[in-house]
């Protein structure tokens, strides 16, 4: 199995290393590798009255300019930008469900955005967090009711605070089932 990492936009290099890294420590027999394009984000995404991107939109160009990447079983997308869907004031990410695309915003992940302190180490583990979460989604996993569960629907970031980076056992249960297809 192989996960493509895509910049949307301005993503560091460093991100997409750690992710690379962890990814492949929870995700048995998996090969993380970044795809060497970096895909602007698109402007009809844009809600100037919200200041935010629509997830579902980037997604959906996301698609479309990864189409082509036949060699990755799911591709997972990077961005800076804030992400919304209609419904909900802001999405850490969003994924096919179950499909090949996800993507996660590393925007509120920051601690720096609720006018902490930055913390490279927290910022890292939520990004790592909220990249398993979306690809748990595009492998058939639902929202979890564990708190503890990388799966559980982050409501805010202290839900994701609080859970690991890791599934419950029901939920590695459900993903032997599905064998990563």
């Amino acid at each position: 199995m192989k996960i493509g990492l895509l910049k949307i936009g301005k993503v560091e290099d460093s991100i997409l290393s750690y992710l690379k890294e962890n990814l492949t420590n929870i995700f048995p027999d998996v090969k993380c590798e970044t795809l060497p394009e970096t895909m602007p984000i698109p402007k009809s995404a844009y809600n100037p009255v919200r200041g935010q991107y629509n997830s579902s939109i980037v997604l959906a160009n996301m698609k479309r300019f990864a189409d082509k990447k036949a060699v990755y079983n799911r591709i997972l997308g990077i961005t800076n930008a804030d992400l919304y869907v209609p419904h909900l004031n802001f999405v850490f990410g969003e994924a096919e469900f179950p499909g090949k695309y996800a993507i996660i915003s590393l925007f509120r992940l920051r601690p720096e955005f609720y006018g902490e302190r930055p913390n490279r180490k927290l910022f890292l583990e939520r990004a790592l967090k909220e990249a398993v979460h979306e690809l748990g989604h595009t492998f058939g996993l639902k929202h979890c009711r564990n708190s503890s569960c990388v799966m559980f629907f982050s409501n805010s970031i202290i839900d994701t605070d609080r859970k690991s980076s890791s599934f419950c056992e029901n939920c590695i249960k459900k993903l032997r089932i599905e064998k990563f297809e």
